[in-house]
């Protein structure tokens, strides 16, 4: 009787919650707000502008032609965008798709030493690797287990570079990136309708423009149709760049977007968002893109407080995200250059700031006396930090593994249990 009552309990929460993740016109009208929309512009002028020139960057080292190159900026964004949308709709939280940008600077090198096609099937292998892992719910029973503060530290370690580049961004352009600084507090200050970040990037781009520090990009990219390769499958291939890249995709991308959305009080879905990110990845592979994926930068900017005060409606930032990603991956031969005029300065300090709130987020849940995980939260915290690279894999992965260990170590969050 109770196995049947506690089934049937399942299925009526199931089918509650399926109900409620269905957004209707009023809950749309709701997230889609000027706070929400400043804030998923503002994350979609992060992810077009210098991660892109990444992209291009491993292009030309991989001697691309220019429909090579549309095609690859063509297959993340748009599928990125496409994330954005679906999870957004589904499940009503600030899930963004994007791609991996440490996973583009990987392929500067990688792609010198292999020809495209077997980039290509490498491409699609990777995501079929992230999609087994997350049929098989290893990621989220692994995201379950781990301690919620060496996560958060993780969090913090992993976007605190945010923080940085926005000090350093007033140290390069004082009069423009310090003007968007001082008007982002201010507004915050005294006018609580209107959106920090919008309001300092608008004064900042009528800064810039004033100064003529607009100036359109110089990058070798043509408006041409997209031209699809034809995947070949290779060990040498396998194990440069599907395994690396599949290591980033979950240890970074994934977990960085998962810890940031809880964070914010959000209960993310593990599982299908590496499932996502696998199909998206397998997807984006085989338009000649190296994948798209569940992205941890702009889900952080969408899900922070500047994307709107309640946080049941910043979904509304994702979608614009979304909108506007897939614009710029359907146009990518021609918006690319417009993108990239924008100084970078200004882009890095308006992205900073819209990440305040996360960060003090992450560091609050991270060294909170009573979490018990002091130490290794700490470890976590530096490791994160640093430029740390190992067997392909990059330092949010290891922030976390670090952390983990050096607790049990410690026997830390024993006493709390």
């Amino acid at each position: 009787m109770s196995t049947n009552s506690s089934q049937s309990s399942a299925a009526t929460a199931l089918k509650d919650s399926l109900m409620q993740k269905t957004p209707n016109v009023g809950s749309l009208r709701q997230a889609l707000n000027l706070k929400s929309i400043s804030a998923g512009v503002v994350a979609a002028l992060f992810g077009c502008s210098g991660p892109a020139l990444i992209v291009i960057r491993a292009a030309e080292a991989g001697q691309l032609s220019s429909g090579q190159t549309v095609a690859w900026l063509f297959a993340i964004y748009f599928l990125g965008g496409l994330i954005s949308l679906g999870m957004a709709l589904r499940y009503r939280q600030p899930i963004c798709g994007a791609y991996s940008i440490p996973g583009a600077a990987i392929l500067i090198a990688a792609l010198g030493g292999l020809q495209f096609s077997e980039a290509v099937g490498a491409f699609i292998m990777s995501g079929a690797i992230v999609l087994v892992l997350g049929l098989t719910g290893v990621i989220g029973k692994l995201m379950r287990w781990l301690p919620m503060p060496i996560v958060m530290a993780m969090i913090a370690g992993a976007l605190i570079r945010f923080a940085i580049g926005a000090a350093e961004s007033i140290g390069a352009d004082p009069i423009m990136a310090g003007l968007a600084a001082l008007v982002f507090f201010l507004v915050a200050r005294y006018l609580k309708s209107v959106p920090p970040v919008l309001a300092a990037g608008l004064v900042g781009f009528g800064a810039a423009l004033s100064m003529g520090l607009v100036n359109p990009a110089d990058v070798n990219i043509a408006f041409v149709a997209p031209e699809f390769t034809v995947p070949t499958f290779t060990f040498d291939a396998f194990f440069a760049i599907s395994i690396p890249l599949a290591a980033l995709v979950v240890g970074a991308e994934n977990a960085q977007a998962t810890g940031v959305l809880m964070a914010e009080g959000y209960k993310p879905p593990v599982n299908a968002m590496t499932i996502v990110s696998g199909i998206g990845g397998m997807l984006a592979g085989a338009l000649g893109g190296h994948n798209a994926n569940i992205a941890g930068p702009m889900t952080a900017i969408c899900s922070s407080p500047q994307a709107g005060d309640e946080a049941e409606h910043r979904y509304g930032a994702t979608l614009v995200n979304g909108v506007l990603f897939c614009l710029f991956g359907l146009f990518a031969g021609g918006a690319v250059p417009f993108i990239l005029a924008l100084p970078k300065s200004l882009i890095v300090v308006v992205a900073g700031l819209a990440m305040i709130g996360v960060l003090l987020a992450a560091f609050q849940q991270a060294f909170n006396k009573v979490s018990g995980y002091q130490v290794g939260a700490f470890i976590a915290l530096v490791v994160a930090m640093s430029k740390l690279s190992l067997f392909g894999v990059s330092a949010p992965f290891w922030a976390l593994v670090a952390g983990v260990v050096v607790s049990m170590l410690l026997n830390e969050g024993k006493e709390k249990a």
